[in-house]
Formats: structure tokens, sequence, C-alpha cells
């Protein structure tokens, strides 16, 4: 039987109606956003399927519609004999991923990623940064542009071969941005509509205040192989699991080699379990010989049920 990754949208993928579709036709999918909405004490998934854009893009909601969206979507694919091998996500996805590897009850996913995105939300509040994507430049030439420059500026995400984000104070940013685009060309380099500078060192303080909430929940021994952000490592312990939990607030997204450490291990088939394809675009720039399908509502999942469902 072909060996599977399911990989996890982050931040970024959500949109109006998501998950909607999957919740009429599968009763297991309607409960996990009737899950949330209880857990919550409020309607995220009119959120979900009916918006509005404005309130959905907020972080403090963007981060709890995705992981509720990605959990009722893993949920039908269970349901049709569909299982990992091995899962990742990417960013706030880890939380979906690890709910897949059994790692996380969904409940307590929810209560993480809640206290996550309003500590995020609230640090983008006080410090004051912003992200942007560069295009088409050396790892080593982008770092020297942020090293050289006044100010908190980082590389955040190794997205793919030729794509990366970098995540700082705003004027560190926007200055990275200026000599990037005298090197690289200006359309190889554009701000990101976020609220703050997400893995960079000005999510300190939310990191710290997320301790007590990584704390308190159980975390399992992962029953499917799970990579994490911060290492792009395979990681078994679940103190380890919880570490690197902490660690992902402020520390780069290592999901270029994520993918390759997935395929090292002989799985080249990706399933994108949750809303949009930006993440099965980031695995076609690394690994062209793989295949990837995205599963986001019924004419997506019908390609993965043919493919993969029932020993397929």
């Amino acid at each position: 039987m072909t060996q599977l990754a399911f990989i996890f949208p982050g931040q970024g993928s959500q949109q109006v109606g998501m998950g909607a579709e999957l919740a009429r036709a599968y009763p297991i999918a309607n409960t996990v956003f009737q899950e949330a909405d209880a857990a919550l004490g409020r309607a995220l998934s009119q959120l979900c399927f009916e918006g509005p854009e404005e309130a959905l893009k907020q972080t403090e909601n963007t981060q709890l519609a995705i992981l509720t969206c990605s959990v009722a979507t893993l949920r039908i694919l269970k349901e049709l004999g569909i299982t990992p091998n091995a899962v990742a996500g990417h960013s706030l996805g880890e939380y979906s991923a690890l709910v897949a590897a059994g790692v996380l009850d969904f409940a307590d996913a929810l209560r993480l990623v809640h206290a996550r995105a309003s500590l995020m939300a609230e640090a983008g509040e006080t410090q004051q940064g912003t992200m942007a994507a560069i295009l088409g430049m050396e790892i080593e030439q982008l770092r020297e542009l942020c090293d050289g420059t006044e100010g908190t500026v980082n590389i955040a995400n190794y997205n793919c071969p030729g794509q990366l984000v970098i995540s700082g104070e705003v004027d560190a940013v926007n200055h990275v941005v200026s000599l990037a685009k005298v090197e690289i060309g200006e359309r190889r380099c554009r701000l990101l509509p976020v609220s703050g500078a997400f893995h960079s060192p000005l999510m300190a303080p939310a990191q710290q205040k997320f301790r007590s909430a990584l704390d308190s929940v159980t975390l399992y021994p992962p029953q499917v192989d799970i990579v994490m952000n911060v290492t792009g490592e395979f990681v078994k312990d679940v103190e380890d699991i919880r570490h690197l939990l902490f660690q992902q607030i402020t520390q780069p997204v290592q999901w270029e080699k994520t993918l390759r450490t997935i395929e090292k291990a002989g799985i080249t088939h990706f399933v994108e379990v949750g809303p949009g394809k930006v993440l099965s675009g980031l695995v076609k720039r690394t690994l062209p010989e793989s295949s990837t399908v995205n599963v986001e509502d019924i004419k997506t999942l019908s390609v993965v049920a043919d493919e993969h469902g029932n020993g397929g």
C-alpha cells in the first residue's frame, strides 16, 4: 500500500465557506465543528461557513478555524480508511498534526490554540511587527541582510527552495525588503498581511505566557511519526514535543527540511488536509518527483478517496 504523509496548513489558508460542504455531507465532520462551538462557547462553525471575512482573518479566530476545519477533514479521511504513515503541520498546522498523531486530544488542541492565538495577537499589538516574503534569494545572502540591519529581523519560514519569509520590527523588515528589492527585483519581495512578527523574538512575551497553558495539557506518545517545525526532524518523546511547541512561537519554521525528512523516510505521497493548497505548492517546489493532493471539499475528497481509500 502507498505510504502517505498528511500535512496540515497554517495561518493564511483560511477562506469563508471552508468546511461547510464537508460538514453538510459528513456527520463526523459536523460533530467536530459542534465540539469546537461547545468548547469555545461561540459559533466558530458559522464564522468558518459564512464569515464575515474580516472577522475570520483575525489571528484569534483564524487559528481556531483552520485547526477545526483540518481536524474535521482528518476525521472523514479516517472514516474512509485513509490514514497517514507520517504527519507534519506548518506553524499553527502543527497542532492539527499532533491531533492526527494522537499526541493531543482535539479539546486540548483547541485550548492550546486559543491561548496561543490570543497571546500572539496581544504580542502583535504591544510589539509592532510584520513579515515579508522574499522569493529567489539564497539563505545566506538573506541572513546577511538581516544580520546587518539595525533592529530585530530574522528568517521566520524556510518554506521551500527560493521561498523565505522574514519577520521582525516594522522598520527592520522594511529595510531588509528595500535591500532585497535591489538584489532580486521589486516583484519578488512583498509584505504579508499579518498582525505581528510571528516566529521571531518579538513573540517572546507570548511564548512566556503560553508556558502555563502548555504545561496544563496531557501529551500522549505519537501513534504516527511526526516531524516538528523547529527541528525539521521526527520526534517521539512527549516532553521533547512539549518543549518544541514552546520554542516554535519564536523560532523559524523549517518546512523545507520537514518535507525532505519525510521523503528520506521513503514517503513520496502527500495529502494536504484542510483549507487551501499552499502546502501542496511547497511540496511541488521542494520535491518535484513526489505526488501531492489537497482535501478541502467534496470534489478534492473524492480524488483522494479514489486513489487511497480502503487500501487503494
